[in-house]
């Protein structure tokens, strides 16, 4: 719950997903290309990414609603 609450926090940040192309300003990918220790429970990896797919798509789902 609170690594979905913190990419909440964090998408939210940012605004509109950067699918909306009528909007300009800062966007941002999540990328986990270094960064993680090893000593990160892969549980814990897989809760951040689901949050960031399923906060992302709703993000976009209201942008078109």
């Amino acid at each position: 719950a609170q690594i979905a609450t913190e990419v909440r926090r964090v998408l939210d940040s940012f605004g509109r997903p950067h699918t909306d192309k009528t909007q300009t300003g800062p966007t941002h990918i999540f990328n986990l290309g270094h960064g993680i220790s090893q000593y990160t429970p892969p549980e814990h990896v897989t809760a951040l990414v689901e949050a960031v797919h399923s906060h992302s798509r709703a993000m976009r789902h209201s942008q078109t609603a």
